[in-house]
Formats: C-alpha cells, sequence, structure tokens
C-alpha cells in the first residue's frame, strides 16, 4: 500500500509541475521587424477595424514599398487567430479571425499564408487527429511607416498571447 501511495505522490507531483509549466508557456510573446510586418500583413485585410487607407498602406509596406504616403502608427489587432491545417486530408487549410464580435473564416492560400505566418512568429503547433492548428490570442501589432521608411529594421512590432 505504502507504494501505491508512492506512485499516487509522484504523480500528482508530475501533474501539478506540468500544469505549473503550462501556465509559464501563457506569457504574452513579442515580434519585431520583418516577422512583425508580416504578421500583420497578412491579418490587415481581414480587418473589419481598419480604415481602406491603412490596409493600403499596411499591403504597400509588406509588397516592399517603403516610400508611401501615409504617416501615422498602424495598429492591426485580432482577438484571436485559430487555424488548422490536416495532415490526413492534406487539402484542408482553414483559420478563423475574430475580431470583438465578427469572425472571419478564410480558406486555401490566405489560411496557408496566415498559418504559415504564426509558425514564422513562433507560435508552437498542436495536433489533434489529422490536424494541426496554431493559434493565437490578443494580436496587437504597431506599424510605423517613418519608422519602416528608415529602413534600418525597426518600425513593426507585435504582441500576442498563446490562445487556449
Amino acid at each position: 500500500m505504502k507504494s501505491g501511495r508512492s506512485i499516487l505522490s509522484c504523480a500528482l507531483v508530475l501533474a501539478a509541475m506540468s500544469h505549473l509549466a503550462g501556465a509559464s508557456a501563457a506569457t504574452p510573446a513579442k515580434v519585431s521587424g520583418a516577422t512583425a510586418l508580416a504578421l500583420a500583413g497578412v491579418i490587415a485585410p481581414l480587418s473589419p477595424i481598419l480604415t481602406g487607407a491603412e490596409k493600403k498602406a499596411v499591403a504597400m509596406l509588406f509588397a516592399a514599398n517603403a516610400d508611401i504616403p501615409y504617416k501615422k502608427a498602424i495598429v492591426v489587432t485580432a482577438d484571436r487567430i485559430v487555424c488548422r491545417t490536416g495532415n490526413v486530408d492534406i487539402t484542408i487549410r482553414n483559420c478563423e479571425v475574430t475580431f470583438g464580435k465578427k469572425v472571419k473564416t478564410v480558406n486555401g492560400s490566405t489560411a496557408n499564408e496566415i498559418f504559415a505566418t504564426e509558425a514564422l512568429a513562433g507560435v508552437p503547433p498542436d495536433g489533434a487527429a489529422g490536424s494541426n492548428f496554431e493559434s493565437l490570442a490578443k494580436l496587437s501589432c504597431t506599424i510605423d511607416p517613418n519608422a519602416i521608411r528608415r529602413k534600418d529594421g525597426s518600425g513593426a512590432d507585435c504582441t500576442f498571447e498563446p490562445a487556449n
């Protein structure tokens, strides 16, 4: 009976330790430079919050045109992004991007771009039967066209949290 309690005690300690390790993984992440611009670049076109001029400015910057007329900082946000690809049904590529109460679903190449850019930004993948998932929450990217124009690697910063 004593060894049974020891095994149970060890199992509880390990479970508590893995729970604490999972809690530390929920810390916010930060990316800057080209990766941040890419993350903002794939989300901005979907945003119902950004103006047409802001979307156009981000698109121009993301397309290697730093000499744009837009001068103000642009903040690209999303409450949650969940992307899925299939590793059994390899045709599956979709993402749900949540902006407040609005959810936009994208498929195909657009979803693939978001999935790949999340991976580039360090979002850890998670697997489930036949699928790969990447998700993040509380995305906030600040794009400063004036800083990007200097071509010194500055002007794009994003923060986000791992999503559950």
